[in-house]
C-alpha cells in the first residue's frame, strides 16, 4: 500500500477533492500557507495497484508536473473504507503492479552513478576472473552479488515503454560501458596473472571446468537469460527487492565477459569468440524479456498522444532484439548440434566396440578423447580397456584393428585407437 501526498494548485482544490470523494478515498487536507501558487496539501492512502489510475484521474483535472506528488510506502492502514477500496481495486487491477511513476523512479534508482557503476563492475569482473581461473564456483557466484548490471537493463526498457528517451539512452550506454569495462578488467587481470606466474602454467584455459562451461553456449543459454530478464521485470513491477534477481542477471553476464578477457590474455581467440557470443545472446535476451514483460503488463507513457511513439519504438526495438538473437542463434544451434553429434558418436563407438568384442573378453571401459579446440571438437583417440581371463594365451589377434575400424566408422574420420589389456578373474 502507498501514502500519496499532493500539493493542490490554486483553483484546483474542489476538482481534486471531487475525484477523491468519487473514488471513496479517505484523505487529510492541510492548508498551504507558504504564499506560493499552491492552496493545500492532500494526503491519502491507496492500494499499490490503485496509485496509477487515481493519479491519472487527478492529472485529468489539472494536477500536472508543476505540482509536487510524493508516493511513500505504507506498512499498515487500519480503516474499513480502505479495506473496501482494496477489494474494489483487486477486482480491476493486478494487486502487485506498481504505478508508472513508481516504476520510472525505481528504474532511475537502479542505475547508479557512472563512477560507482564502473568501480563495482571492475571489482566484480576481477573477482569472477579469479574464480574462473581457480575453478571455484563459490568465488564466481560471490562476484555476481556485487555486480550492478540489473539497473541498466531495467532502465533502458522502462525508458522505451514510457517514451523517456533520456532514460533509454542512459540504460543502453551503461550496459555497453559495463560489458566493455568487465571485459577490459578481466583481460588486464588475466594477463597479470599469466605473466606474473600467480598460478601454475596453463597452456589451454579450456582445461579449467568453470571456463570450459562458458566457451560453447547452446540453446539452454537462451532459457537462462530470458528467465533472468522475466524475473527481473516481475520483481521491478511488483515493487519487491531486485537484489536476488540482480545476481541471476549477473550470472548470465559477468562470468562470460570475464571468460572473453581470459581468452584474450591467453591468446585463444576461439575462447573469446564462444564466450563473446554468450555475452551478446544473454544481454539481448535479458533486454527482450524485460521489454516484452513491461509492455505486456500495460505500462505506457504518461500522455496518451505519446503512446503511438512508444508503441512504434517498442515494436522496432523488439524486432531488432529478435533478429539479433536469431542471427546469434545460428552459432548456438551449431554448438547444440555439435554437442548432440558428439554424444551420439561417443555412444555409437562404445556400443559398436561392446557388440564387436569376442565372448572371451570383457570391455571394462571405453574412453573417447577429443581434439584440443575450444568449440566444435572431434573424436581424436579412443582408449579401450579390455579384461582377459587368466587362461588367455596372449592378446587376441586382430582385436585392436577391429576396434579401430569400428571407431573410424562411428566417428566418420580416422581416429587413433589404443587397447589396454588387463587380466581379470571371475568371482562367479
Amino acid at each position: 500500500m502507498r501514502l500519496v501526498q499532493i500539493t493542490i494548485p490554486t483553483g484546483k482544490r474542489d476538482a481534486v477533492l471531487d475525484v477523491l470523494e468519487t473514488e471513496e478515498i479517505d484523505y487529510v487536507l492541510n492548508d498551504e500557507t507558504s504564499g506560493r501558487e499552491f492552496t493545500a496539501v492532500v494526503s491519502f492512502p491507496l492500494p499499490t495497484n490503485a496509485v496509477e489510475p487515481v493519479l491519472e484521474e487527478l492529472r485529468s483535472v489539472g494536477i500536472d508536473d508543476d505540482a509536487y506528488t510524493v508516493v511513500l510506502e505504507a506498512n499498515t492502514v487500519i480503516s474499513k473504507r480502505f479495506e473496501e477500496l482494496e477489494d474494489r481495486y483487486a477486482e480491476e487491477e493486478d494487486e502487485d503492479r506498481i504505478a508508472r511513476e513508481e516504476l520510472t523512479a525505481k528504474a532511475r534508482d537502479l542505475a547508479p552513478t557512472l563512477s560507482t557503476y564502473v568501480i563495482m563492475t571492475v571489482i566484480s569482473a576481477v573477482i569472477a576472473t579469479a574464480g574462473l581461473l581457480l575453478d571455484s564456483p563459490a568465488v564466481v557466484v560471490g562476484s555476481m552479488v556485487i555486480a550492478p548490471l540489473i539497473g541498466p537493463a531495467m532502465t533502458a526498457n522502462v525508458g522505451t515503454v514510457v517514451d523517456d528517451h533520456e532514460l533509454f539512452v542512459r540504460g543502453v550506454k551503461l550496459q555497453a560501458i559495463g560489458l566493455l569495462v568487465a571485459i577490459a578488467s578481466a583481460t588486464v587481470f588475466s594477463a597479470l596473472v599469466r605473466y606474473a606466474h600467480v598460478i601454475p602454467p596453463l597452456a589451454d584455459v579450456t582445461a579449467v571446468g568453470q571456463i570450459r562451461e562458458r566457451v560453447a553456449p547452446d540453446f539452454l543459454s537462451l532459457v537462462v537469460a530470458i528467465g533472468a530478464g522475466a524475473a527481473g521485470v516481475l520483481s521491478l513491477t511488483s515493487g519487491v527487492s531486485t537484489a536476488l534477481v540482480g545476481v541471476m542477471i549477473a550470472v548470465a553476464l559477468i562470468p562470460p565477459a570475464a571468460t572473453v578477457g581470459i581468452g584474450i590474455a591467453w591468446g585463444q581467440p576461439l575462447v573469446s569468440l564462444g564466450s563473446g557470443v554468450l555475452v551478446l545472446v544473454n544481454v539481448l535476451s535479458i533486454n527482450l524479456a524485460v521489454l516484452v514483460g513491461l509492455w505486456y503488463q500495460g505500462y505506457r507513457p504518461e500522455h496518451w498522444f505519446r503512446e503511438g511513439d512508444a508503441r512504434s519504438a517498442t515494436i522496432q526495438r523488439i524486432g531488432v532484439l529478435v533478429v539479433s538473437i536469431l542471427v546469434l542463434s545460428a552459432f548456438l544451434g551449431g554448438v547444440t548440434l555439435d554437442s548432440f553429434n558428439r554424444a551420439t558418436t561417443e555412444e555409437d563407438i562404445r556400443t559398436g566396440i561392446e557388440d564387436g568384442a569376442d565372448e572371451q573378453v570383457r570391455i571394462l571401459g571405453v574412453e573417447v578423447e577429443y581434439t584440443n579446440t575450444a568449440i566444435f571438437q572431434r573424436p581424436q583417440r579412443v582408449i579401450v580397456t579390455v579384461g582377459l581371463p587368466p587362461s588367455a594365451n596372449g592378446e587376441p589377434p586382430g582385436l585392436a584393428n577391429e576396434f579401430d575400424a569400428i571407431a573410424d566408422r562411428a566417428a566418420g574420420r580416422d581416429v587413433e585407437t589404443e587397447v589396454h589389456y588387463v587380466t581379470v578373474e571371475s568371482t562367479a
